[in-house]
């Protein structure tokens, strides 16, 4: 079974199943339905058209739903529009399902969080962790957003900052989770960066571009986590650095900062780096400083931490860390980095071990477990 191309199947079959009338929650309740009998079916008896089965099948879901229902002059018009057999159009409709999916009735967290969960795939559980909130409380918010839109007209587009929002996360999930959904986030947001002449779709581009760069040297061949600073710079790609790099100073020049432009130049400081120890450090922390006024979030701030303990010396980097909550993610792993820094091994080991209990994937706990380890042998 190609999960691959069910999962990059998925936006269109929703979006056209939304453009032929099927509310939001019951279409994706059918396309979810299509995918499971896809599973079944599709291993003994591949179809020649994957979307056009996924259609079909989805809209018949969608219509044995419907008849259930009590509205039964509805429920027969729509028997008359189901789609004939034969090829599906070869249309790319999911940046602008994107786009409804950021509906006005929704707040922007709601709608981030609804299009993440049906058209980018993420499961909850990843949507609660990019969010910082327990899983329940996401699933809730989900759930809610779901009732809302629920037989509402899609012709009411969201704004700009909203997709952005979803691109974004859908891009850090695929960088840097369980799912790859770094290229397709890529992919949208060019689309979206042609369509609406807007620095802040610029910056969001140059920054994914800018990450993606040095994709492959982010893990060993093992799977284990390669820092940064341990990275082989050699093996980063430079055409996509040069395009970021590209791009985000055009955004820059027009002088309408924002948080996505703010991060693509943190970026390409690094990537500008020959060096780990020629990272201009002092600059990146004059971004982060940019980054606090423009999001005051609690994740920008302990990165700045990081930065401030590299320009400044591990005590200074402590000192700004001093002032944030501890249960803010990844905390307990940059104040081991900045403890051990400072000569302070035991405090730092214990630090790592606290860390590696509270990550929140494998390779990041086997990575914080090592560390703790490395110190504790050398105690």
């Amino acid at each position: 079974m190609n999960e691959a191309l069910l999962r990059s199947l998925t936006p269109s079959v929703l979006a056209i199943l939304v453009r032929r009338g099927a509310d939001f929650a019951a279409a994706e309740d059918a396309v979810q339905d299509a995918l499971v009998e896809a599973v079944r079916v599709w291993p003994a008896d591949p179809p020649r058209d994957p979307k056009g089965w996924l259609i079909t099948v989805a809209w018949r879901r969608f219509l044995d739903a419907t008849r259930a229902d009590a509205a039964r002059r509805r429920r027969e018009d729509l028997v008359d529009e189901e789609p004939p057999p034969g090829p599906a159009p070869a249309v790319d409709d999911t940046l602008q399902l994107y786009f409804l999916c950021a509906h006005p009735s929704l707040t922007p967290s709601s709608a981030v969080a609804l299009t993440l969960r049906a058209v980018g795939g993420l499961t909850t559980r990843q949507i609660a962790q990019a969010y910082l909130v327990p899983e329940a409380t996401m699933a809730q918010r989900i759930s809610r957003a779901k009732r809302t839109v629920s037989g509402v007209r899609f012709d009411q587009p969201g704004d700009v900052a909203t997709v952005l929002r979803v691109l974004y996360l859908v891009f850090n999930e695929g960088y840097s989770g369980d799912v790859d959904l770094a290229a397709e986030a890529i992919r949208l947001t060019r689309q979206l960066a042609a369509a609406i002449d807007h620095p802040e779709v610029a910056g969001l581009l140059a920054l994914m571009l800018l990450h993606h760069a040095r994709r492959a040297t982010r893990t060993a061949p093992d799977g284990s986590l390669v820092p940064l600073a341990e990275q082989d710079r050699g093996r980063w790609d430079t055409k996509p650095i040069a395009e970021g790099i590209e791009i985000l100073q055009a955004a820059l020049a027009r002088d309408r900062l924002g948080e996505f432009q703010a991060q693509a130049a943190i970026a390409a400081l690094h990537a500008d780096a020959p060096t780990a120890e020629e990272t201009d450090w002092v600059q990146i922390v004059e971004w982060y400083d940019e980054l606090v006024r423009l999001t005051d979030s609690p994740v920008v701030r302990l990165n700045r931490a990081v930065a401030v303990g590299e320009a400044d010396g591990p005590r200074a980097g402590l000192a700004a860390l001093a002032a944030l909550d501890p249960s803010v993610p990844r905390h307990a792993a940059v104040a081991a980095y900045l403890h051990e820094r400072d000569g302070d091994l035991a405090t730092a080991a214990r630090l790592y071990a606290e860390a590696a209990h509270n990550a929140p994937n494998l390779a990041e706990r086997d990575y914080l477990t090592r560390q703790a380890a490395r110190l504790n042998a050398r105690r």
